[in-house]
């Protein structure tokens, strides 16, 4: 059975469609090579969180791939205002309540199967709107279950690239364990899930892996940084062994729909010692507070 597509607005090359009807060349890189970009913007209240970051992250990937940028700075916030002005219609729901996600999609375009980059084609820009659906308030404050894996992605994790049959095979892994996340290693280094950033909490520090090409720099590295200095929290970032890890303090998640979500039990073990054993620790409650408090912020 064919899975209905729901009407709700999306943006494919200059129109605004439902997504039911929306329509892409067979030949368009994207489908055929998997070549192109992507990025997910949350939107609280109407506004986007920290956008001029999600921007600057969609830059650096097309400028990777060679691909051009298809708008400028203002037209892109532009857009994103207007699908979620269209979405507000569409659902019944003033746009200054609800969180959604806008997700974005740039591909090279539409060009007869060559593995060579073809020069001078129009790249395919797509962009849709949905509501944004998080963790639960009992995920957020019991922790969640993860498993661990091997990195066995490509080397340049770093592009937030559409090619994602890699992620898609580690998220699976978790979701045949009844997991949530698939914590992985390169080396028997810490790199990160499939769909997350990974933090541990050592000695009431807080350390992430490097900004490298075997990592997604996630939009919220910037925003631990900063909810750490504002918390009082040393921050780190550095090549954290799988032994670390395994002996953590506290484990944490984070993205644009996880926020900061708390690791209680790895591979059938409890994270953490002591009285916080199996449960969510207080730095890792410390910033999801923080993490709530920008959000807020942002509505202000």
């Amino acid at each position: 059975m064919t899975e209905q597509l729901p009407s709700i607005p999306c943006y494919l090359n200059g129109d605004f469609t439902p997504l039911n009807e929306a329509r892409v060349s067979v030949m368009d890189r994207g489908f055929v090579f998997g070549d192109g970009v992507y990025e997910v913007v949350p939107v609280y209240r109407g506004q986007p969180f920290r956008f001029e970051q999600h921007m600057a992250r969609l830059a650096r990937s097309l400028r990777e791939l060679r691909i051009p940028n298809p708008l400028n700075p203002q037209q892109w916030r532009g857009l994103v205002q207007e699908l979620v002005s269209r979405f507000a219609a569409h659902t019944g729901t003033p746009s200054n309540q609800g969180d959604q996600l806008i997700y974005i999609q740039v591909t090279r375009g539409v060009a007869m199967r060559d593995h060579v980059m073809p020069a001078d084609i129009t790249p395919t820009l797509f962009a849709m709107v949905n509501t944004m659906r998080t963790p639960s308030v009992e995920q957020f404050a019991q922790g969640v279950a993860c498993v661990t894996a091997d990195d066995f992605r490509w080397q340049k994790a770093h592009i937030k690239s559409t090619s994602l049959l890699g992620a898609v095979f580690a998220r699976q892994i978790s979701f045949d364990a009844g997991a949530i996340e698939t914590v992985m290693f390169r080396d028997d280094f810490l790199s990160e899930a499939a769909a997350s950033n990974v933090w541990i909490v050592q000695d009431g520090k807080v350390i992430g892996s490097p900004k490298d090409n075997l990592v997604l720099e996630g939009i919220r590295y910037g925003l631990m940084d900063e909810m750490c200095q504002a918390i009082g929290v040393p921050f780190e970032l550095r090549r954290i062994q799988r032994a670390e890890v395994l002996e953590a303090d506290e484990l944490l998640l984070t993205s644009a729909t996880k926020e900061v979500l708390s690791i209680t039990t790895l591979d059938g073990q409890p994270v953490g010692h002591g009285a916080h054993q199996g449960r969510r620790g207080p730095i890792s409650a410390r910033l999801h507070a923080a993490y709530q408090n920008a959000k807020q912020l942002l509505a202000a």
